[in-house]
């Protein structure tokens, strides 16, 4: 068996590849412009990839400027937290384990960072029953949910408690 893709910091030459595999998932994420990216990435808590890009996660925690609406959920709500902005794995790299490594590898840098709380939602409308599944099996619990977009999305809010 092959030994496991590292788990990389995101650099600016990964900018490009991570907006097409992003838009590529547009629908469950949401639509990126190169500049916005450039933005958040300097925002971020946590991004890393995996290989070339076979997968990618980008977090905030409480102190981002970030305007998003499920962001801003958490902000109102928690004093200091770790919000999952995205995760995506391109398709050809499914079913490898790259997200749980990913999420595995964030609680480790929340641990180290003093965070006690990692964030993040998932569509209820459209419906995202797997990745329900993924994060009930990591030990995210719901915490509530929210309509947003002016109607156009239904999300879950989860959180799961990290160390003691």
């Amino acid at each position: 068996m092959n030994a496991p893709l590292p788990i990389d910091r995101v650099l600016p030459e990964d900018e490009t590849a991570i907006l097409t595999l992003n838009n590529e998932h547009a629908a469950e994420l949401s639509w990126l412009e190169p500049e916005r990216l450039s933005f958040l990435v300097g925002e971020a808590f946590y991004t890393r990839r995996i290989g070339a890009l076979e997968a990618f996660i980008m977090t905030f925690d409480q102190d981002a400027q970030y305007d998003s609406p499920n962001f801003l959920w958490f902000r109102e709500r928690y004093l200091r937290f770790v919000y999952v902005d995205r995760v995506v794995v391109a398709a050809q790299a499914r079913g490898r384990g790259h997200a749980r490594r990913l999420y595995e590898d964030l609680f480790d840098q929340v641990s180290r960072a003093g965070h006690s709380i990692v964030t993040c939602e998932v569509n209820a409308d459209p419906p995202n029953p797997a990745s329900d599944a993924f994060h009930a099996a990591l030990g995210f619990a719901e915490v509530g949910d929210a309509v947003i977009h002016g109607g156009r999305k239904a999300v879950r809010y989860y959180a799961r408690q990290i160390g003691g």
